[in-house]
């Protein structure tokens, strides 16, 4: 992710674009899907990073955009839910389980049917769902617009269509799905501020979609990052994402995340 006019900091990628250009490749030919053929590039990436500098190396780091200047104050009340998809879920997950406020986040469908609401056929691209996250989260702690904030920072690239680094497809938009009124005024207001401000190199590609249903994803996807710290998938895409959230949030990074699992 870049920031501004394009002088922002951002890492680079031309090893691993020629890879992963190459593994999208192999993907449309075999079929398989590209999360899955893309953990074994990364470890091949790693592998010769680690080799030749003797450090790992990393994906793109977030960078901290202005609060937004329309959002709900804190307030004591019922816990609210924030429905958002950037992505591979299992990072989004991640990041918001590590937010201090935050009660629960499940991965899992939205913008489809609930019949359709399974991996592998989510993953075909032509179900209308996206992998999103379903956030439970105290008004009295944090904000929607905060956790918009957080969303648009460090969880995803906002400017990506339909696609997040090495994942393709519409099933891997950038969306904010709005419960009520509130919400939607805050999301869409909260969009128009940053591309008014210009706050990243292009427009933000994020939709701003009602909220028809929220799907849970399989067991297995639940708290992916806590049980597979050591995949090459999370470790090349979704790590640093926490280390930015811990990095430029600290007021409001938890060091335990909350995991689905404790609250079962």
């Amino acid at each position: 992710m870049t920031i501004g006019d394009k002088s922002g900091t951002a890492t680079s990628l031309h090893g691993r674009n020629s890879l992963m250009a190459f593994i999208d490749r192999i993907a449309a030919l075999s079929g398989l899907p590209g999360r899955l053929l893309y953990g074994v590039g990364a470890a091949l990436l790693m592998a010769g990073a680690i080799g030749a500098t003797g450090h790992m190396a990393s994906g793109e780091e977030g960078a901290l955009v202005p609060p937004p200047a329309v959002d709900q104050p804190l307030a004591a009340g019922e816990l609210q839910t924030a429905v958002l998809a950037g992505g591979c879920f299992w990072g989004v997950q991640g990041v918001f389980q590590h937010v201090k406020g935050v009660t629960q986040v499940l991965a899992g469908y939205a913008g489809g049917e609930q019949a359709t609401a399974v991996y592998e056929v989510v993953s075909t691209g032509e179900t209308g769902h996206a992998e999103s996250v379903q956030i439970k989260f105290d008004p009295a702690q944090i904000s929607y617009g905060e956790i918009l904030r957080i969303f648009f920072s460090v969880a995803h690239d906002p400017t990506e269509l339909n696609r997040q680094g090495p994942d393709e497809g519409t099933q891997y938009r950038s969306a904010i799905f709005y419960a009520d009124a509130s919400q939607q005024r805050i999301a869409q207001a909260y969009i128009d501020q940053l591309d008014h401000a210009g706050t990243f190199s292009a427009p933000v590609a994020t939709r701003v979609d009602p909220l028809k249903g929220f799907y849970p994803a399989e067991a297995y996807h639940q708290d992916f990052l806590i049980h597979n710290p050591t995949y090459p998938y999370i470790v090349f895409n979704d790590l640093p994402k926490i280390a930015s959230l811990k990095q430029l949030f600290p007021d409001e990074y938890r060091e335990q995340p909350v995991t689905v699992a404790a609250m079962q």
